[in-house]
């Protein structure tokens, strides 16, 4: 059990990172992880709701992680010297 707890901290917020990077958007690294973790419950790999709710919590920190990782959009700068 307490390895389910370690993996349900760590590997949510890991793979919205890995997705977020893989596909440029943060919106679908946030659903493909978000499917993963249906099916493990779908499986039978997630038995409490002690796991959901730290699943839950990666997948936010995961998500906040891959918006703080995105490149910034800049409004470009009017050139002055014409």
């Amino acid at each position: 059990m307490i390895g389910k707890i370690i993996a349900a901290i760590f590997i949510p917020a890991i793979l919205v990172v890995f997705f977020t990077r893989v596909t440029y958007s943060k919106i679908i690294g946030l659903l493909l992880t978000v499917g993963l973790i249906v099916a493990s419950v779908y499986k039978g790999y997630t038995h409490t709701e002690l796991l959901y709710i730290i699943d839950a919590a990666s997948l936010t920190a995961g998500y906040y992680f891959a918006n703080k990782m995105s490149p910034k959009k800049h409004k470009k700068q009017p050139n002055h010297n014409a």
